[in-house]
């Protein structure tokens, strides 16, 4: 297994176990940007306009959200830094079935022109037969408290949008970003997707259900509070030039996040959020 390949120009691991799981993630924004079961199609949605350029976000795969989500703090760029940085490569392994490998970022000069704050961040990506983890582990490495917002912002591949369902959502609340943030309550026994939805669901500690026609996927997470349900429709795409006219019926953004609550570190403190995907 070749350690480093070249994916679309950028530098990327390659994964794959013994029975023909794999996945691909870019150095760029230690971003996961293929992911398919042993025997299975693809799981993960990559724009086919996406960009590879230094410094700029991939639409697609699995950005790392930090220290900002969207515009929930000072920083100008939204999402953060993180998604717009190499970060090295710590090591990779594969073991009784199982492939991973280790990621990590740590501030210097200009993160800190951003976000005045001492820190160190590992990612690390395993997959085994239908599974894939992705685990982000943050660590206050300074002399001062700080605090932020991170997700793992996860895009999956869809047949057909419209035919998808959300299952283990029902009965929280959450903030409707196509409404200012409103506050709203979701009674629904399923989350159905036939109109532009940018939702930050509160409190979800409930395993998630993603089914389309014959495929299902299982979410879970830990360490993260919220989770995050985002598809632009039609208008929304329309301005995104990464990202073709019809592709938002072709995915479905189902994001481990910490929003409402930024997570607080005092000086050698850490925090670690993961977010698991089996597909059914």
């Amino acid at each position: 297994m070749d350690a480093i390949i070249d994916f679309h120009g950028t530098p990327a691991v390659r994964l794959e176990t013994p029975d023909g799981a794999r996945a691909i993630v870019a150095l760029h924004g230690a971003q996961v940007l293929s992911w398919a079961p042993a025997g299975g199609d693809e799981r993960l949605y990559l724009s086919e306009l996406a960009e590879f350029r230094p410094g700029e976000p991939i639409r697609g795969g699995i950005p790392v959200v930090f220290p900002q989500f969207a515009a929930r703090g000072t920083l100008a760029q939204s999402h953060g830094f993180a998604r717009r940085r190499n970060w090295e490569l710590g090591d990779i392994r594969l073991q009784q079935g199982f492939a991973c490998a280790t990621l990590r970022l740590s501030d210097d000069d200009s993160t800190r022109a951003l976000w005045p704050h001492a820190f160190a961040a590992e990612l690390t990506v395993m997959i085994e037969r239908n599974r894939l983890d992705v685990e982000l582990e943050v660590a206050n490495s300074g002399s001062r408290a700080f605090t932020f917002t991170a997700a793992l912002h996860t895009y999956l591949r869809l047949g057909n949008v419209e035919l998808a369902r959300v299952q283990g959502l029902e009965g929280l609340d959450y903030l409707d970003n196509t409404a200012a943030g409103k506050r709203c309550h979701d009674d629904r026994y399923a989350l159905l997707i036939d109109d532009e939805i940018d939702r930050v669901y509160l409190g979800a500690a409930r395993p998630l259900l993603v089914s389309e026609s014959n495929r299902q996927i299982a979410i879970e997470q830990s360490g993260f509070r919220d989770v995050v349900v985002w598809n632009p429709w039609q208008a929304r795409t329309a301005s995104l030039k990464d990202m073709a006219p019809l592709d938002f019926k072709r995915m479905l953004c189902v994001e481990a996040a910490s929003v409402e609550h930024p997570v607080a570190l005092a000086p050698g403190e850490d925090w670690c959020g993961r977010q698991t995907l089996v597909a059914l």
